[in-house]
């Protein structure tokens, strides 16, 4: 899906409390469907979507967490062990890591007959990411874990999203921040912005609701990530004025992201599909089948995608094409129909 480039801004490192203002270039847009990619793809046709049964029109698994610890205190709280087996379970189905970006905007590219999944992570707690004294991911962080399950599936990446607050993973240090926010632009994943205090946005007027937004994005951009692309809704509340989660401005900054993310509901559809809404993405909570969670969470979700396999999103392996069963035809976008193979 081609996807026109925003302004946003990028702000150099402030003092204690939050960075400072301060402009530079926007950043460049997510490759599309129909853009070269950054290898040799493997030519789709109707003949080798069919082999695969490729289907770019079908659901994707957007997985959300929070906090990974020994001793969850929350419903929503996952164990390492919990984590891992989830993981283990995605990459013996055949699904591989994108970013929630590379989702949004169009720009998946994994191999004939996987499946993408978006992980994603709220708040930037300190489970997530901390490096050892060898320089490397501790192991029970979900980076760590992240890296093990990788190398026991090697087509399973290592790439996941972290939308961040204020203290990016526990650190209050400025340095150590930037230092663990380049760690992971740099290694592949994606860091971006969830407000700089994590408020209920329902409850604020729209000047702090943009504030709230604005000190999030100067917070990330000064850490060393890019401007954010994405942007998740802390709680999953929705401002009263729904488009300033999208789009606005507070003390001279403007903000405008290309995809807004809510929290835990169901499987979210193909970005290539004409019902495509990216401004009210959902995700499933990571979480078993208990309580209201029967219906609502991950080992209910993905459950239901192995039973219905004709439904999940089946990649042809060429980022160029978007391939699927003829009946499913009439819902791409209109733009995207040079691109379609139909079988």
């Amino acid at each position: 899906m081609i996807v026109a480039a925003v302004v946003l801004l990028v702000y150099p490192l402030g003092g204690d409390d939050e960075p400072t203002t301060g402009q530079v270039a926007a950043p460049s847009p997510q490759p599309s469907p129909t853009a070269t990619p950054s290898r040799e793809p493997q030519r789709a046709s109707a003949e080798s979507a069919r082999r695969v049964r490729a289907n770019e029109l079908g659901m994707v698994p957007v997985l959300m967490y929070h906090r990974i610890l020994p001793k969850p205190i929350a419903s929503i709280d996952r164990t390492p062990s919990q984590l891992r087996r989830e993981l283990e379970r995605l990459a013996k189905g055949g699904y591989v890591p994108i970013t929630a970006a590379q989702y949004a905007s169009g720009a998946i590219d994994v191999p004939a007959g996987a499946h993408p999944v978006v992980l994603s992570f709220d708040d930037g707690h300190p489970s997530h990411f901390a490096l050892g004294p060898d320089g490397a991911p501790k192991p029970d962080t979900v980076v760590g874990v992240l890296y093990d399950v990788a190398a026991r599936y090697p087509g399973f990446r290592p790439v996941a999203t972290f939308w961040i607050n204020k203290y990016p993973f526990g650190l209050r240090d400025r340095e150590r921040q930037a230092q663990a926010v380049r760690w992971l632009v740099e290694h592949g994943f994606e860091v971006a912005n969830h407000t700089y205090s994590h408020p209920d946005l329902w409850r604020l007027r729209t000047k702090k609701v943009s504030e709230a937004i604005v000190r999030g994005e100067r917070l990330v951009t000064s850490l060393g990530a890019p401007p954010s692309y994405t942007f998740a809704l802390p709680y999953g509340s929705r401002p009263k004025k729904r488009s300033a989660a999208r789009k606005g401005k507070w003390d001279g900054t403007s903000y405008a992201y290309h995809a807004v993310f809510m929290a835990g509901s169901e499987p979210s559809i193909s970005p290539y599909a004409k019902a495509f809404d990216p401004y009210n993405i959902p995700r499933i909570q990571s979480n078993g089948k208990k309580g209201e969670c029967r219906r609502w969470c991950s080992e209910y979700w993905l459950g239901w995608l192995d039973k219905h396999p004709d439904r999940r999103y089946t990649s042809d392996g060429d980022p160029t094409r978007v391939s699927m069963p003829r009946r499913f035809q009439g819902k791409i976008q209109a733009k995207l129909r040079e691109a379609m193979i139909v079988y």
